[in-house]
């Protein structure tokens, strides 16, 4: 690690909360983020912030927004300038609040609201927003019952449901993700659950097209860019590791290439990729840390099969370009910002949500 050349991370501003925060989102095309959480009596929290000159502005809290928990969030299924956050909730609940509303009149703010499971929504993702602009808006979320679901607002019932196999318990699916959205008609959604399973289910199709085992519980998964074909996916998991597989090439037997690396020596709980640059990437960790990481290209990403000479892929490597371990309590979430390179937010266990700014990152 060349620490001259090396990107830096420099703490901009913190807050403490009176709440525990699960997830921090930048709204698209402003200085402004949303975070959402738990409060002490169990009840699901918003707070919008802004971002000013000496640190953060609060623009509006309220710590019984929703009836329970608010567990994940996003913005991206709504379009620019619309503020349209969709939030999935401890007792499985779906919804959708206007931000921009909110800071008026809270009570005026739901556009949607659905049963969307039985248990906690784990994780959700959304697409056709600001960040792909492909296909209609939809979000996908997944649930401890093991449902995964396709979620158009405009209707009640889901696009798609996923369930497990009747025959087997239901495994949690803690993490969700769309990718493979290159055009109007494909679209894929990966999933990732507690038994270390990772499945690939393309939207056009309606088939499970690919799906492994990580041998540890996933944690997250995350396609490097929702907009173009698939191409590279990082999943991350318990026990220090993460995997970043090469999407390019998929063999009959043997999938997709992939390299792993091991991290932060303990639960890596995230991945994200920098949107102005999709071969970097930050990780966070459970022990309060943030690892910056390129992926590197091999010299040919096709090779052949030594049994059946069949195509395989050639997975690249990955180089760590800094660490900062920034809270002594795992970070549970993070969000670069859509508009400027380098800004991003991140909610810890400590009850603290920070901006940072990470330079350098032209460099790379």
């Amino acid at each position: 690690m060349n620490t001259s050349s090396a990107p830096q991370m420099i703490e901009y501003a913190n807050k403490s909360l009176d709440y525990t925060p699960h997830d921090t989102r930048w709204l698209p095309g402003t200085a402004k983020l949303a975070v959402t959480g738990v409060s002490p009596s169990g009840k699901g929290v918003l707070s919008i912030h802004e971002l000013v000159r000496d640190g953060t502005k609060d623009l509006f809290h309220d710590l019984s927004f929703r009836s329970s928990g608010i567990k994940c969030a996003s913005f991206g299924a709504s379009r620019l300038g619309d503020g349209h956050l969709a939030m999935g909730c401890f007792d499985g609940s779906l919804s959708i609040c206007d931000v921009n509303v909110a800071t008026s009149d809270a009570n005026k703010s739901d556009l949607f609201g659905v049963k969307a499971h039985e248990g906690i929504i784990n994780a959700l993702d959304g697409v056709g927003g600001t960040t792909c602009s492909y296909g209609a808006p939809e979000l996908v979320t997944g649930g401890k019952d093991g449902c995964v679901k396709v979620w158009d607002q405009r209707a009640t019932k889901p696009v798609v449901t996923l369930k497990p196999d009747e025959s087997s318990s239901a495994r949690d699916c803690w993490t969700v993700a769309f990718g493979d959205s290159y055009n109007n008609e494909e679209r894929s959604i990966l999933a990732g659950f507690d038994n270390g399973d990772v499945k690939l289910f393309d939207l056009r199709t309606s088939k499970i097209v690919w799906e492994t085992n990580v041998e540890n519980g996933v944690t997250s998964v995350q396609f490097d860019r929702q907009d173009i074909q698939k191409n590279k996916v990082v999943v991350t998991t318990l026990e220090s590791q993460f995997k970043c597989f090469d999407m390019q090439v998929q063999h009959p037997t043997d999938g997709f290439a992939f390299t792993s690396e091991r991290a932060h020596r303990s639960t890596v709980w995230l991945s994200k990729f920098l949107p102005q640059n999709r071969d970097i990437f930050l990780t966070g960790g459970g022990n309060g840390g943030l690892n910056i990481y390129k992926y590197h290209y091999p010299q040919t990403r096709v090779g052949k099969h030594v049994q059946d000479g069949a195509a395989i892929g050639i997975a690249g490597s990955v180089e760590l370009l800094n660490s900062r371990v920034i809270s002594t309590q795992p970070v549970t979430s993070f969000d670069w910002s859509p508009d400027r390179q380098g800004l991003c937010c991140l909610s810890s266990m400590d009850q603290t949500f920070r901006i940072f700014v990470v330079t350098k990152l032209e460099k790379h």
